[in-house]
């Protein structure tokens, strides 16, 4: 079970947030997934940082765009052409999501991960945000999404869950993929 991590690519080691995003990789790891992140640094490094401290898997997928190559973390990096190659590449590979706090890239990863759930192009994949620091963009985006008669949208259930802790995202996620269906290698904490 592959969990694709969004995040920053600014937070260094002594940050919150890579501190945060260490501890989710330590978490999925240990609940027996593979992560899956933009392969570069900051949240990207601590989450695949923190999943190989802790025996996991990681997979990188970078683009030539950047001109950089994946951080020391990566067991497999996926080279692709362009960002949005890799932004779609990101969002395949993956059984669920976990948004980290981030600028404008990991806006566009939630986004386009949200809007694919809500107009049912996958169906399935749990997307969990860690923490608050989405919330006023998903209330914004909620007030118009709900209250009226669509097809789409959250109208049956919240498309997004938010987890307060990188245990609590962990937990989620395994709970949603077993009610899947998917194998019980997954560890419930």
């Amino acid at each position: 079970m592959i969990v694709t991590v969004f995040g920053s690519s600014r937070p260094s080691e002594g940050d919150p947030h890579y501190a945060q995003a260490h501890l989710l990789g330590v978490a999925l790891a240990a609940g027996g997934f593979a992560v899956c992140s933009g392969g570069y640094g900051g949240v990207m490094e601590a989450v695949s940082r923190g999943a190989k401290e802790a025996g996991g898997r990681t997979i990188g997928i970078t683009a030539r765009f950047f001109g950089s190559r994946a951080n020391r973390w990566i067991d497999e990096e996926v080279r692709t052409n362009t960002w949005q190659d890799r932004l779609f590449a990101l969002i395949d590979r993956a059984d669920g999501f976990v948004a980290c706090p981030g600028g404008t890239g990991t806006l566009v990863e939630l986004a386009v991960a949200w809007e694919m759930l809500n107009k049912g192009a996958m169906a399935g994949k749990p997307l969990v945000v860690l923490g608050d620091f989405w919330q006023p963009i998903i209330d914004r985006v909620r007030e118009v999404e709900t209250g009226h008669a669509s097809g789409w949208g959250e109208s049956g259930e919240p498309l997004i869950h938010t987890a307060p802790t990188p245990g609590d995202a962990t937990a989620y996620l395994a709970g949603r993929l077993l009610a899947r269906g998917f194998p019980r290698s997954i560890q419930l904490e």
